[in-house]
């Protein structure tokens, strides 16, 4: 993981895993944008998963793409695969966020 990646991984971020040549990922990008861009508790970071992030993604156990990781300073606590409609993307993300601020 590059320092880049890990100075943006910090604090509460949803991490979206994205392949450039994947019509799911490139439907959901402008949702997650639109969900997250209005909490102003979490922020989204982008990855793509390629040749150079093979490594990371076997480190993050991503196997497909689509992924939505919830991650607090690095560290993954919540995890979706595959394209999700904004309603029920936006009911898990709620939900994982409070759950996991509940649990400090």
């Amino acid at each position: 993981m590059t320092e880049e990646l890990k100075a943006k991984l910090k604090g509460l971020c949803c991490v979206e895993v994205s392949g450039e040549s994947c019509a799911n990922c490139l439907t959901l990008m402008p949702l997650l944008d639109k969900l997250v861009g209005a909490r102003e508790d979490i922020k989204l970071v982008h990855v793509e998963a390629d040749y150079s992030t093979t490594a990371l993604m076997e480190e993050w156990d991503v196997a497909k793409v689509p992924t939505i990781l919830l991650m607090n300073d690095g560290e993954i606590f919540a995890r979706c695969t595959g394209f999700q409609p904004e309603e029920i993307l936006e009911l898990w993300l709620d939900a994982k966020i409070e759950e996991f601020k509940s649990s400090k």
